[in-house]
């Protein structure tokens, strides 16, 4: 028999590739998504790539009565959550919407893994836990700094919540650096319903003609060329990720993991790389910096790799060709 994994936030970016992994590898699937910043039309995609059609419920993890009816409909081996809003600009402008949303779910989530005995709960945090770092790569052994946004502080919050836990039998939390790309096909990528504020949608955006120029936030950064240094993973190669972990048989009921490429790139980096990627240039604007940014920060991933028999299958300039080959293709059929 399948076992069942519960995906919260299973139609955004980062959860829809997990379920094609996941749909890949032989899991059943059930798929919970508010659809605040996704839409119905990721079930279409997925069933496209897998060939499968995924249980899906659309409803908000910060409502334990709904959330807890799918809990009583199935039989859970697992459950990844990804539930969050994911801004670090907008999280500045919306504190208190951050917290709630973001912490309050996971309280929920939490909550009904333990009196429904789930055996294990993978987190969706973030590099941005380390605050500002003060060495760089950082490993999971690195000090905790305090997060130099709201979104980063929600992040943080739920670590520690998960943390103080005493009924997760096993639990996993993903560390990730910065998703990038699309699923190899074009069929699948990131879609959000809001005005992108990620560094590739925007690029694309600019290169489709939808923006009339991409701004450079910051060329004064201590880094190499001035601006912001970031290590980028592809979607693909995290979603693989959470399939590891499930898989994973823990000797501890608490394990964290950093998910990234192990190299930094700077924004005018992938700046040229996206240019040789689509072939031409875009016009560019050098702007002030935005509250919230660090100047650097990137993994080591080593211990992903020895316990979850995980690593990087794609590189940047993989990630940019999916990520515009997924765009240009929907933009084609829109």
């Amino acid at each position: 028999m399948q076992k069942q994994v519960l995906v919260t936030g299973g139609l955004g970016y980062i959860g829809s590739h997990t379920i094609v992994e996941l749909v890949q590898s032989g899991f059943a699937v059930v798929a919970v998504d508010n659809l605040s910043n996704s839409s119905r039309l990721v079930l279409d995609r997925i069933k496209r790539i897998t060939g499968k059609e995924i249980d899906f419920y659309e409803l908000d993890c910060s409502s334990e009565e709904h959330l807890r009816s799918v809990f009583e409909k199935h039989d859970f081996h697992g459950a990844i959550h990804f539930a969050a809003l994911k801004s670090v600009e907008e999280s500045m402008i919306y504190p208190e919407k951050y917290r709630f949303n973001n912490v309050f779910s996971t309280e929920v989530l939490q909550k009904l893994c333990v009196e429904f005995h789930v055996e294990k709960l993978v987190f969706s945090s973030s590099c941005t836990v380390y605050g500002t770092p003060e060495v760089n790569p950082v490993d999971e052994n690195c000090i905790l700094q305090p997060p130099a946004s709201v979104y980063g502080e929600t992040k943080q919050s739920c670590e520690k919540l998960l943390l103080a836990s005493k009924g997760i039998k096993n639990l996993v939390i993903l560390r990730y650096f910065n998703p990038i790309g699309a699923h190899p096909t074009g069929y699948l990528g990131e879609d959000s319903r809001v005005a992108p504020t990620n560094l590739v949608p925007i690029l694309c955006e600019v290169a489709l003609g939808k923006r009339d120029t991409f701004h450079v936030f910051g060329t004064d950064y201590d880094t190499p060329d001035g601006t912001c240094i970031r290590d980028y993973i592809h979607v693909c190669d995290l979603a693989r990720a959470h399939v590891q972990s499930l898989l994973f048989n823990q000797t501890n009921a608490l394990e964290i993991f950093n998910l990234g490429v192990g190299r930094g790139f700077s924004v005018k980096e992938i700046l040229d790389v996206f240019q040789k990627v689509i072939g031409r240039t875009i016009s560019i604007t050098y702007s002030p910096r935005r509250v919230g940014d660090i100047s650097a920060i990137w993994a080591v991933s080593n211990k992903a790799k020895l316990h979850l028999n995980w690593s990087c299958l794609f590189g940047a300039e993989h990630a940019l060709e999916h990520a515009w080959n997924w765009v240009s293709k929907k933009d084609l059929e829109s």
